[in-house]
Formats: structure tokens, sequence, C-alpha cells
């Protein structure tokens, strides 16, 4: 039976140091013909011994200098090492062809989760006996994926994870009758060699994946030059009928999450532990907004906190 360890809030509001020196480094590494690029964060002056790592990954159609590096940053803060990366087709792994440019792909993007993890322990910095996962939003599933069957990867945690399942699915994309209207799109995309249009944009903004204004369209907050801004409508049929929520048996792995009733399903993730067998701790924060998790000091800070210990157990 899964065991759900709730951390107090006050405990975690005891932490509000302000975030150690970083150096980093870019890098790149190669997964299945593509040339990824990714930053490893250490603490300024690092005596070049092996840390316990983290590899960070974003929500959905974001590049690593957005959450994943705000969460790199506070792992290097409690002790960590941290790796970040932009999947292919994104940011500045983006030299592939239109076609598979912007698809936000579960299966690749799984895959290059992996392949960061391998690349990551032959680095001398990193611990090759403690490497974690940590994956935020959409690449949650992702990671979980990635880590199921891993043996260099120790532990897992979540950040307001999205873990759909066909009923959620169908929930959120307008019933069966709009994803279905959804994928016809994704393959007319896929047959016309791609199809891309903007990401993100003010509320009730037309012809945008996500007309809502936000984290996304507010240049203080995640609308920063490294986003690409980009949705490419070939990617929705295999997002749609991507179901991680029920890829919980997958996973042996000690696991984390931090979410809140006041972010994005939050259904899928009880859906999720009642598939899980394993060590699970949950925290559930009040009143935090999927943005929220993203870029607010105070929420970041608390979700760190929780990942730190578990990533130390």
């Amino acid at each position: 039976m899964t065991k759900l360890g709730l951390t107090t809030a006050a405990a975690l509001m005891a932490s509000t140091a302000a975030f150690a020196q970083v150096e980093t480094r870019s890098v790149t590494f190669e997964n299945e013909g593509a040339t990824l690029s990714g930053t490893l964060y250490l603490p300024e002056g690092h005596d070049g011994s092996a840390l316990p790592t983290v590899v960070v990954t974003g929500a959905w159609t974001s590049v690593e200098e957005q959450m994943p590096s705000v969460y790199a940053r506070e792992m290097v803060e409690r002790g960590f090492a941290a790796f970040t990366f932009d999947f292919r087709g994104w940011g500045k792994s983006g030299d592939l062809p239109q076609n598979v440019r912007f698809v936000e792909s579960p299966a690749a993007k799984t895959s290059d989760i992996r392949a960061a993890f391998e690349f990551v322990s032959t680095l001398p910095e990193v611990d090759a006996a403690r490497i974690n996962g940590l994956g935020i939003c959409a690449s949650a599933g992702y990671m979980v994926d990635a880590v199921s069957g891993n043996e260099r990867v120790d532990r897992i945690g979540l950040v307001a994870p999205w873990l759909q399942n066909a009923e959620l699915v169908e929930a959120v994309y307008g019933g069966s009758d709009g994803v279905a209207g959804l994928i016809n799109i994704s393959q007319a995309a896929e047959q016309a060699g791609g199809q891309i249009i903007p990401a993100a944009g003010p509320e009730g903004a037309e012809g945008v994946l996500m007309p809502i204004g936000g984290y996304y369209y507010e240049e203080d907050r995640g609308a920063i030059p490294a986003y690409d801004n980009k949705w490419n409508n070939a990617g929705w049929e295999g997002w749609l009928t991507y179901y991680p929520a029920d890829h919980a048996d997958r996973l042996s792995q000690p696991l984390a999450i931090v979410h809140s009733e006041s972010a994005a399903i939050p259904q899928g993730v009880r859906s999720f532990l009642e598939g899980f067998a394993g060590e699970a701790t949950l925290q559930m924060l009040e009143d935090v907004t999927q943005f929220d998790f993203y870029d607010n000091p105070e929420d970041v800070s608390r979700a760190a906190d929780t990942m730190a210990d578990h990533f130390n157990g």
C-alpha cells in the first residue's frame, strides 16, 4: 500500500535563505540523431567532487531557462548539482525539420530525459549513485516513464504534475467530440508537414494554444526571449492519447509529489497514487495555482524544500 507522508507548511516556511552563488556550464549531448543543449548547475567555487544531482524538466512548450532553471538553482541552494536541457525541437535544441519542431511528443521527450540521465552519469561532478529526477507539470508524466525501470535514477519528484488519463483528457479538451476534433487537426497538420501556431497569447486570443495570458504571456515571468512561444498542431494526437496517470505501476523508485487543489487536474495525482504501490510523499499546498508553482518565490521554495528532503532520504 502507498504510504503518504505530509510535510507541514509551517516547517517549510522556515527555509528563507537567499540563493547560493551558482556556476553554470553549457553542454551538449546526443539522442536519436539530435543534438540537445543543456546546462549543469553547481555551487560557485565547487571543488570538483561528485554531488548528488537532480535532472529538472519543465512544463509543455517550455525551455530550460523558464521553470527548470528556477528549480535547478533551488536545488543548488540545497546542496545538489542540477541539470536542465532543451528537448529536441525546442529552444537551443531546435535544429530539426519543421514537421518535428515544437511537437509536444511524450515519446520523444521521455527518450530525451533518459538520454539526459545517461549523460549526467558520466560527468565527474555528478555522484552517479545519487541521480534524481524532478518533473514539473506536463513533463511529470515523461519523468515517470523515463525513471521507470531505470537503474541510474535513485528517486523521483513531481511538482504540480499534469497526470492525465482518458477521462481527464475528455474533461479538459471538450469531451469525446472535442478530442476527436483535435486529433483530426493533428493528423491534417502532420500530413501538411507541420502547422505551427503561437503557444501563448492574451486572454481570449484566437488561433493560440493558451489564450489565457499569465505566465507564458508576461515578459517578467515566462515570456522571456529564450521562449519559443510555438506549438505544432501535429502534436495533438500524441498528447491526447498519452495517459501517464495510468503508469504508476511502472514506477518503483521512491516518489514525492507537491501539488494543490487550486492547481491543474489534482484528480490526476489521486488517480496515479491509487495505482502506485511504492513509497510516496504527498504534500498538498493550499491556494497555489499552477503558474504559482513555476515562479512564485514562496511556493517554489516550499516545493523545493520538500524535494530536497526527499532526494536526501
